[in-house]
């Protein structure tokens, strides 16, 4: 297990530095000058090239990106101060340090993120084995076409619906917003509330039918008929022998979207008005503010490459009969 893990963190470490190059080198290949949006519309020659200085942007761009790196492991030495390690540097818009701006956002995310997640996965799996019990009888029609239309579903469009059905029209719930958990844990649920019930509306339908598609599957395998010829129960063979073979690929999906929310939900975010890490990312975009986009790509890439790597070595813990080489 100690080998694999090791294995797996060096390709990731392999993974995040094509990223992080890729993402590099692309951006200066774009017409726009960096230190002219910080500078402004009325910027002089001589302005322009003190922020570049400041910035770092005089230099070769291969030696900014090796200073970009160098400064993630040990901080970097700027005209405006030392930023400590993490350093991803300064953002060419607001002039405040990236690290910190993920941080003061990576909250709002986090509790979309674990929300979100949790509603889905119950709800979804849940559902998703009541279909495969009561398979090919009418709760197992119903599920699987409620599935279907919630599959089909977009979140900027059942967001705005339910904004404007439940907070506008009916006033049955607060306006989406983060509050600190540790300062009002009620206000917290309240405002999160709606974004983790939409979110989760498409998610739970995937995990729905994914779930009833591997039970059945699972149900019909030589070690499930084995254990029904022992005489054991339907419950017993449903639960402990089907279900156990059922969730490995159920966990796969899972590391990899808890990753992808935990790297920002975008239309989410921007649906809801919230300021999360997928919000920061597009505003980056927008504003051509390398620092910043580097820093939210690496946080993002980070966070899908460790629970890939979780859910690989959980296989063994899951299901025996998967041993990793």
């Amino acid at each position: 297990m100690l080998r694999f893990l090791a294995r797996r963190s060096l390709g990731a470490i392999v993974i995040l530095l094509l990223i992080s190059a890729i993402t590099f080198f692309l951006f200066f290949a774009l017409p726009a000058e960096p230190a002219r949006l910080a500078c402004g519309k009325s910027c002089d020659p001589a302005s322009l090239a003190i922020i570049n200085k400041n910035l770092g942007l005089d230099e070769p761009v291969p030696v900014q990106y090796v200073k970009f790196m160098a400064g993630i492991v040990a901080g970097r030495d700027f005209a405006v101060g030392h930023c400590s390690a993490p350093c991803f540097g300064y953002s060419f818009v607001s002039q405040e340090p990236v690290w910190g701006t993920i941080v003061d956002r990576f909250p709002t995310t986090l509790s979309l993120a674990l929300g979100g997640a949790a509603v889905f996965l119950v709800c979804g799996i849940g559902i998703g084995m009541v279909a495969a019990w009561r398979r090919g009888t009418w709760i197992d029609k119903f599920f699987s076409s409620l599935s279907l239309l919630g599959a089909s579903l977009q979140i900027y469009f059942v967001g705005v619906l339910c904004l404007a059905w439940f907070v506008s029209g009916l006033g049955i719930m607060e306006q989406p917003a983060y509050y600190p958990f540790t300062d009002n844990p009620a206000k917290w649920f309240s405002g999160m509330l709606l974004p983790w019930l939409v979110l989760s509306l498409i998610f739970m339908a995937n995990y729905s039918r994914m779930t009833r598609s591997q039970m059945v599957e699972q149900l019909q395998e030589d070690h499930v008929r084995t254990a029904r010829a022992k005489g054991l129960s339907s419950r017993t063979v449903f639960f402990r022998y089907a279900w156990r073979g059922a969730i490995a690929p159920i966990v796969t999906i899972f590391g990899i979207d808890l990753g992808s929310l935990f790297g920002g939900a975008m239309v989410t975010e921007y649906t809801f008005t919230l300021h999360g890490i997928g919000r920061l990312a597009v505003e980056s975009v927008q504003l051509t503010d390398l620092p910043m986009l580097m820093g939210v790509m690496l946080v993002s890439a980070a966070a899908i490459v460790a629970f890939t790597i979780l859910v690989d070595a959980a296989y063994a813990v899951i299901d025996p009969r998967v041993r990793l080489a």
